[in-house]
C-alpha cells in the first residue's frame, strides 16, 4: 500500500481544554507529513466532523487531538462506523487510558507498582481512608490531561478547602498518595514488526511538580535524556512502559509517566496521544533513540494499520 496515494487527514483543535496544545502539535504533525511528500490537510475537530470527513474524501486520519474527545475512543469510534482507519489506540485503549480511575485500576489488576489512591466517584469518596493515605496528596480529574486540574494538597486544611471545589468541577478523580522522587517518562512505539521503549527522560521542573506551565513551556523544565538510571533500574522502568501499555490496550503510540523513589518504581499513567510541540517529551526521546521528528510521525502514521486494535470495540 503506498500511503502517499492517500489522502490524510490531520484532526487537530477540539474543544477541550488542551485544545492550544492539540493545535500546536497538530500544526507540527501537518508539517513534517507535508516535508514527506503527503498528502495532507488540516480538520479542526468541530459538530461538522462527519461533514468534513466526507468533503475532503479523507482516506486516513492522523489523531493529534488531546483531552476528549480525542483521547476518550469517540473520535475513534465515529471513524470506524465511518471506515476510515486512523492512527494510535482503538475505542478501548482510549477509554481506559483516559480514565484516572480505571487506569488505577488495570495497574492493580496487573501489579504494576502505582501509589496508592482514593477514588472519587460522583462526588463521593471513603473520608476515611485519608489517614491512612496520609499528607500530601494529589487530586487528579477522571479525565483530563496536561496535569490540568492537578492539585498537591500538604495538609488536612488545605485539603479541606480545596475538595468542594474539585468536586464541583470534576464530580470524579483520585485522590493519590504523593511520592517525592524523580519523575521520568518513556515513550512506546510500535509497529506490525514489534514495540520498543524508547530512551527514558528525566524531567526536573522549576515548578513544584509538572503540571501544565512546566509541560509547555519552554525552559520552565531540565530535560535529562538519557535519564541518569542504572542499567537495572533502566530495564526495569522500559518493561513497566510496555507492558502499562498493552495492560491499557494501547497500540501505536504512548507516553507512560513514572516516578522512582529511590529503587522503587511507580506507574502513574499511560498517555495514549502524546504530545507533538517543541517541548514535548515523546519527540526529545525518539531523537535519543536517532528518529527525527518527521520520520516518528511517519512510523505513527503508519499505527493506522496494526490490525488488531480494530477487533477491540467492546
Amino acid at each position: 500500500m503506498n500511503l502517499k496515494d492517500k489522502k490524510i487527514g490531520v484532526i487537530l483543535g477540539g474543544s477541550s481544554s488542551e485544545r492550544e496544545v492539540s493545535l500546536r502539535s497538530g500544526e507540527n504533525v501537518y508539517n513534517a507529513l507535508k516535508r514527506k511528500g503527503y498528502n495532507v490537510v488540516k480538520i479542526d475537530l468541530d459538530k461538522n466532523i462527519f461533514e468534513n470527513l466526507k468533503r475532503e474524501k479523507i482516506d486516513l486520519c492522523y489523531i493529534i487531538l488531546h483531552g476528549a474527545p480525542g483521547e476518550d475512543g469517540s473520535i475513534q469510534g465515529l471513524l470506524e462506523i465511518l471506515n476510515i482507519p486512523y492512527t494510535g489506540s482503538g475505542i478501548l485503549g482510549s477509554a481506559l487510558s483516559l480514565n484516572k480511575i480505571v487506569t488505577k485500576q488495570l495497574f492493580i489488576a496487573n501489579n504494576i507498582p502505582t501509589p496508592e489512591a482514593i477514588i472519587i466517584r460522583d462526588g463521593e469518596f471513603e473520608r476515611k481512608e485519608l489517614e491512612r493515605l496520609g499528607f500530601p496528596v494529589m487530586l487528579k480529574p477522571c479525565c483530563e490531561g496536561s496535569s490540568i486540574g492537578v492539585k498537591k494538597v500538604n495538609n488536612i486544611e488545605e485539603f479541606e478547602k480545596e475538595i468542594k471545589n474539585f468536586i464541583d468541577r470534576y464530580k470524579s478523580g483520585l485522590i493519590e498518595k504523593y511520592i517525592k522522587g524523580r519523575d521520568i517518562t518513556i515513550g512506546v512505539i510500535e509497529d506490525e514488526t514489534g514495540i520498543k521503549a524508547l530512551p527514558i527522560l528525566e524531567l526536573v521542573p522549576e515548578n513544584e511538580f509538572y503540571d501544565y506551565e512546566a509541560k509547555y513551556t519552554k525552559g520552565k523544565t531540565k530535560f535529562i535524556l538519557p535519564a541518569n538510571l542504572s542499567e537495572g533500574l533502566t530495564n526495569r522502568a522500559k518493561e513497566l512502559a510496555i507492558k502499562s501499555h498493552r495492560a491499557l490496550w494501547c497500540f501505536g503510540v504512548s507516553r507512560v509517566d513514572m516516578v522512582f523513589e529511590g529503587e522503587n518504581i511507580y506507574v502513574l499513567e499511560v498517555n495514549s496521544i502524546p504530545g507533538m510541540t517543541e517541548t514535548s517529551d515523546l519527540p526529545a526521546e525518539a531523537l535519543a533513540d536517532g528518529i527525527k521528528f518527521d520520520d516518528l510521525v511517519e512510523i505513527i502514521l503508519k499505527s493506522a494499520f496494526i490490525k488488531s486494535k480494530y477487533s477491540l470495540k467492546f
